[in-house]
């Protein structure tokens, strides 16, 4: 039992079969759910076929991901990835890894493009609330053709996605505390599963918790709160397509 606590060792279906009728749990839809759930955890993530131009630490990420419910993130320096264009996510994967060959480049763009396909599932589609830095959207990726294409992407989200809420945080709404690094905050289905905060680095990755992992979330507040609200953030978008 401590092996299977620790994650030493995988559920079979017996197992939690009896730990169901231990446990007294007789309702046949519930106990159908957990064997579901144990039979969808055999199966391997398509991200695992990528595991050559993934570092452990974002395949663990993207374990969390495709599961949520919600996604909520601030950005300072990209576009959210889940928001990107084709063309822009190369040239970001480009400067990232510039030294990597080109069938790298092509599968680390396929994975990105990949992820983003949890926003438009028929059922069950993930919400996605996204603050990105005005920082973001003025630095250009790819040339000006590339960004322009890349925000009327992100105002055609806006308008039309009502599971993507996105708002923009003006330079007009001066300093704050998120201006270190992104944030990220995952929210799953399950009610007595914790938010997972997740802190993107150059070569590494963060998952607070306790009391810094609360700080993050009331930082994401404080920025959701400070941003233009999304209907005011789809007339940023496009007034900025003018610079472009």
């Amino acid at each position: 039992m401590s092996r299977l606590e620790l994650g030493r060792h995988g559920f079979k279906v017996r197992d939690v079969l009896d730990l169901l009728d231990l446990y007294g749990v007789q309702d046949e839809d519930e106990r159908a759910s957990f064997i579901e759930l144990v039979q969808a955890a055999k199966k391997p993530g398509w991200w695992q076929s990528y595991g050559d131009v993934l570092p452990n630490w974002f395949e663990q990420y993207l374990g969390l991901e495709q599961s949520a419910t919600t996604v909520r993130t601030y950005e300072v320096q990209y576009i959210p990835g889940l928001l990107q264009t084709r063309d822009y996510a190369r040239a970001v994967i480009g400067l990232e890894h510039h030294d990597a060959p080109y069938d790298g480049l092509e599968r680390r763009l396929a994975v990105r493009m990949t992820r983003q396909k949890i926003l438009h599932r028929p059922v069950g589609a993930t919400t996605l609330w996204a603050v990105i830095d005005e920082a973001a959207l003025r630095r250009p990726f790819g040339g000006p053709a590339t960004m322009r294409a890349q925000i009327e992407h992100l105002i055609t989200v806006s308008e039309g996605m009502p599971n993507v809420r996105l708002q923009v945080l003006p330079f007009s709404a001066g300093g704050h505390l998120a201006l270190g690094g992104p944030i990220t905050i995952v929210r799953f289905a399950e009610h007595d599963l914790d938010d997972m905060v997740y802190l993107e680095q150059l070569t590494s990755a963060r998952y607070p918790e306790g009391d810094e992992a609360a700080q993050y979330q009331k930082i994401m507040d404080l920025l959701a709160i400070r941003a233009a609200r999304p209907a005011r953030t789809t007339t940023f978008l496009k007034d900025l397509l003018n610079d472009f």
